[in-house]
């Protein structure tokens, strides 16, 4: 009964620290205006999306939110693929090494949590673990250049 407010915590604190560390790295004054229009300019939003997934996913753990495996297994599946593409070269990667491994270890921790209905939420669907899927697939290709 404890353990849903704590991981929600640690979760949160992750969030907001390492949100706070991407957001003061984003340039949102670029020099020209047509930098606006380039990938690298849209690709150093991908990291602090990924936060603010978890911070979302934080939020709706710690209330107890019905659709919160939803949103755990949509962070899960955002952060995981961003590694996987940059294993196999598929993608350069914007995220440094530790906000890599700190964020993939709690995206295994909350897919994890998603599917086994851990704190006895509303248990994820078929279709709606294969939408988050699609969702986390399509957002990290977004960001990385796609």
């Amino acid at each position: 009964m404890y353990n849903r407010p704590l991981i929600a915590t640690s979760f949160l604190i992750v969030a907001a620290v390492l949100g706070i560390i991407f957001f003061l790295d984003i340039t949102f004054w670029p020099t020209y205006p047509q930098d606006y229009f380039k990938r690298a300019f849209y690709m150093q939003f991908g990291p602090l999306v990924i936060c603010v997934e978890l911070f979302i996913a934080g939020i709706q753990l710690m209330i107890g939110h019905s659709k919160a495996n939803f949103t755990l297994a949509l962070f899960a599946f955002t952060a995981l693929l961003d590694p996987i593409f940059k294993i196999f070269g598929l993608f350069t990667n914007t995220i440094p090494l530790y906000a890599l491994i700190c964020l993939s270890v709690c995206a295994a921790i909350a897919l994890w949590m998603a599917l086994s209905n851990k704190f006895g939420l509303k248990k994820i669907s078929y279709p709606a673990l294969l939408g988050s899927f699609i969702f986390g697939l399509l957002i990290d290709l977004f960001f990385n250049g796609i």
